[in-house]
C-alpha cells in the first residue's frame, strides 16, 4: 500500500458530504429499492484527464470503501478514487444558474468548465 492511501486511511473524515448534498442525496434514493446507495468514483476521461462518477447501485460497500452519511443518505468511495478526493467537499447547489452536485476538490490543478472533468498535480 502506498503512504498516499495509508495516510487517507488514517483520517477520520477525508471527504465531507454536506447536509445540502445529503438531503438531496436521500430525496433521490428516496424512489429507489430499499438498500441503493450512491457510488462517487473517479475515473479516466473527461476533456480534463479524470472524471466524477455518480452511480446508484445496491450492493454491499466493500472493506475499504468510505462510507458517508448525512440526512439519511449513504454515499460509498472506493479507495482509488478517495486519493483524488482527498480534502474535497461533496455540496448540492442551487442557484440562479440551475441545479447540480458540485465537488469542491483541493487536488485539482484544471477543470472544464462542467465541473465534472478535472486534473490533478
Amino acid at each position: 500500500m502506498n503512504d498516499k492511501v495509508e495516510k487517507i486511511s488514517s483520517r477520520s473524515v477525508p471527504v465531507e458530504l454536506t447536509q445540502s448534498a445529503g438531503k438531496q442525496i436521500a430525496k433521490i434514493l428516496s424512489s429507489e429499492a430499499a438498500g441503493t446507495v450512491l457510488r462517487i468514483a473517479v475515473s479516466g476521461g473527461g476533456c480534463s484527464g479524470f472524471q466524477y462518477e455518480y452511480n446508484l447501485v445496491q450492493e454491499t460497500p466493500l472493506e475499504d470503501d468510505l462510507i458517508l452519511s448525512q440526512s439519511g443518505a449513504t454515499v460509498l468511495i472506493d479507495n482509488m478514487s478517495l486519493q483524488f478526493l482527498e480534502g474535497a467537499k461533496i455540496d448540492y447547489v442551487d442557484d440562479l444558474v440551475g441545479q447540480s452536485f458540485k465537488i469542491t476538490n483541493p487536488n485539482t490543478v484544471a477543470s472544464c468548465g462542467c465541473g465534472n472533468s478535472f486534473d490533478v498535480a
